[in-house]
């Protein structure tokens, strides 16, 4: 039998650490080489590990939500015979190889011990003496009790399995997790990431809000003509993502400090000739924002064919790692959700991000005339240290010209 000791792998784009996420194998089962073995989450993606071998799991190393450096030991194996290769650990003890034989040097008797005085016996205690019953003291840290206060619990009713009955953290999560109506769900993998990058961005970049509503009864009726014309041929439906992403592109030219990352490690805006557009995607996972690049090259059906690809494979946990990174903008919607107004968080490191709201039927004056029109609001946030109010509202106004007279940029699909 040989052991072999498998370490965390470098998952990409030189990650040093990764997160474990579940286990799909426990001490004591047998793998085979390639099977799952674990899913480990980077800060792009959940990876599944597969088992680089075929063999007994000895151990495993991490439970879900722990963070393990590449390099670190994550399971060891038993295998069969012995392993070649580049990169194979030679191969050390089993572990099931038994103790070595204790040393057969004579070990002198150890003296007796001493005698323990004699103790007296207690003196039996009246029947009729009465002892009060005093509340007992409940053992436990000032950080045990600041979390057990936070969350509700009464320590007086949680069981301590420390040192002389010492309350420590592990009871109190035993004691919630037995709280009716409570269900602790461990903050893990892109979840995780989700949140991180969220706190950093609305603590790091100074948000600035801007909404417009965007008259869009003629891209409707141009959506609907052409959606009209895809269904006969069996085609799918356009949403107004492909039309809203072409014009934001055609608009950016004007307007290239939108189209930006800051690298605040080296403290330089990176301006982008090209538009790399991030669509923020609601997944099982959580919020994901895969790319679509090149947008301004793309013409509308390419552009319609790229978003639904993109999209469907984050939520399928297909996309890959280059597809859920390098976007310049981001587009955000929440469909028919949408709401009235919106205030998105921006995807750092970009500066800009434009929210999609409901598009709805709305009585206004058109033309000096009381109309029926077809009303949707554009929610946008800006990192107000690199783009100014004015270039801001400016850059949303462009758009707003852009979906109001679609004929300008879709000009040969209304021939």
């Amino acid at each position: 039998m040989t052991r072999f000791v498998m370490r965390v792998p470098d998952l990409g784009e030189g990650s040093v650490s990764a997160e474990v996420i579940a286990w799909k194998v426990a001490a004591g089962d047998t793998v085979r080489e390639d099977a799952p073995l674990v899913e480990m989450s980077t800060d792009k993606a959940v990876v599944e590990v597969p088992s680089p071998v075929s063999g007994l799991v000895l151990s495993v190393s991490g439970k879900p939500g722990d963070t393990l450096a590449v390099g670190s030991e994550l399971a060891v194996f038993e295998v069969e015979g012995a392993l070649e290769g580049a990169g194979v650990p030679s191969a050390a003890p089993s572990a099931r190889t038994a103790s070595p034989e204790p040393s057969a040097r004579p070990v002198p008797p150890a003296s007796p011990a001493p005698a323990a005085p004699p103790v007296a016996a207690a003196a039996p205690a009246s029947a009729t003496q009465e002892t009060p019953l005093l509340p007992a003291r409940v053992m436990a840290s000032p950080a045990t009790r600041r979390r057990a206060f936070e969350i509700g619990l009464d320590l007086a009713r949680v069981q301590g399995t420390g040192p002389g009955g010492r309350i420590v953290e592990a009871d109190l999560e035993r004691a919630q997790r037995g709280t009716p109506g409570i269900t602790e769900i461990p903050v893990i993998g892109v979840r995780r990431v989700i949140a991180q990058r969220m706190a950093e961005a609305k603590r790091n970049a100074p948000h600035f809000a801007y909404v417009e509503e965007v008259d869009v009864t003629d891209l409707e009726a141009l959506r609907v003509r052409l959606n009209t014309a895809r269904k006969a041929a069996g085609g799918e439906s356009l949403t107004y993502l492909p039309f809203i992403a072409r014009a934001l592109a055609d608009a950016l030219a004007g307007f290239p400090q939108c189209n930006a990352q800051y690298d605040a490690a080296r403290n330089v805006l990176l301006r982008h000739a090209a538009v790399h557009l991030g669509i923020a995607t609601q997944t099982p996972d959580g919020l994901k924002v895969p790319v679509v690049r090149d947008v301004a090259r793309r013409g509308l059906d390419d552009l319609a064919t790229e978003i639904r690809r993109v999209t469907e494979a984050a939520r399928s946990g297909r996309a890959r790692r280059e597809e859920l990174g390098g976007s310049t903008i981001t587009l955000t919607s929440l469909g028919k959700l949408g709401g009235i107004v919106s205030t998105p968080i921006l995807n750092a490191p970009e500066v800009a991000i434009i929210g999609i709201n409901k598009a709805v039927e709305r009585v206004v004056v058109h033309h000096g005339e009381i109309a029926i029109r077809r009303i949707m609001n554009l929610s946008s946030s800006f990192d107000h240290r690199f783009v100014d109010g004015y270039d801001a509202a400016a850059l949303v106004q462009a758009l707003k010209a852009r979906l109001e007279m679609p004929q300008d940029i879709f000009g040969d699909l209304l021939t």
